[in-house]
């Protein structure tokens, strides 16, 4: 069992509240470890789990775990814990797990989950969706694909997340969320396999070859896997495509290294905007 043979790795780091009096993670908080690491396993799906669960009309439940170990973990160690799904029955999902210190592997084992009706409180067979969803994960396919309209044709997907993010979330008047440019703006949504959609974003035309990025808003339970970065791409490629040379965007304080990692550089002094801090951003684009 190696790390390189797991898709979905989570690093994290042994806390003061999970050791005992040697210092050492105390037996019990392994399964926990391991319980992060299948949240982040649906989160690597591009699942928002309980949307998901809702829709697939069940919850995968824990029947059975074993874990067996080989050394222990201190405090503050860093660890990685790996997930994945070794096989997957009528009503069964069975998956491995395994904690890392580097290349040493402390901890390993098996859990077993019984897809459940909840309502019913009864086994109910794996649907097909997560079935196919699960086995594309592990042969290394895309959980995520970006579709690219008009706000007539995207609004419905679009509008539920915006305002989830932007008004609900962050604070923001309903009324500073609309305005008359989604009418004339190019917006892309990422869907997940099930159909979900879980960011938007939308490029705007500033002035002849510069385009303006706004409203980029991913799903909270899906924040950093990538949902950001295939927006930004699906738009840049369409600033580029349209002959753009730059791009400019308002990026909130909180997300100016993410940018910043795709290219993008400050640009002038801080700013506040509806009552969140901001940095105006700008990237120099290539010929299409």
């Amino acid at each position: 069992m190696k790390r390189q043979e797991f898709r979905c790795l989570h690093r994290l780091r042994v806390r003061w509240s999970e050791v005992d009096l040697q210092g050492i993670v105390f037996n019990a908080h392994y399964l926990t470890y391991f319980d992060v690491g299948i949240t982040e396993y649906w989160r690597q799906l591009g699942l928002p789990y309980q949307q998901a669960m809702q829709q697939l009309g069940g919850e995968p439940v824990v029947r059975k775990a074993t874990l067996e170990y080989d050394a222990a973990a201190r405090l503050d160690d860093w660890l990685e814990v790996g997930l994945r799904c070794e096989r997957i029955g009528h009503t069964s999902l069975t998956m491995t797990a395994a904690l890392w210190r580097g290349q040493q592997r402390l901890v390993s084992g098996e859990i077993v989950y019984v897809f459940v009706d909840l309502a019913q409180q009864r086994a109910r067979p794996v649907p097909d969706a997560l079935r196919d969803l699960i086995e594309g994960f592990e042969r290394g396919e895309p959980m995520l694909r970006v579709v690219t309209g008009g706000w007539n044709e995207l609004r419905a997907d679009a509008a539920p997340l915006r305002r989830a993010v932007f008004v609900q979330e962050q604070g923001i008047a309903e009324q500073e969320e609309w305005d008359e440019a989604d009418a004339q703006a190019l917006h892309a949504v990422a869907y997940n396999r099930l159909g979900q959609a879980v960011g938007t974003g939308r490029l705007l035309q500033a002035e002849p070859g510069v385009g303006k990025i706004g409203r980029m808003a991913v799903h909270a339970a899906l924040r950093g896997i990538g949902v950001g970065a295939r927006l930004l791409q699906a738009l840049t490629q369409a600033a580029q495509a349209r002959g753009d040379h730059t791009l400019r965007l308002s990026a909130q304080h909180s997300a100016i290294g993410f940018y910043q990692r795709h290219g993008w550089e400050p640009v002038g002094a801080p700013y506040d905007e509806v009552g969140i801090p901001h940095q105006a951003m700008q990237r120099r684009l290539t010929a299409a």
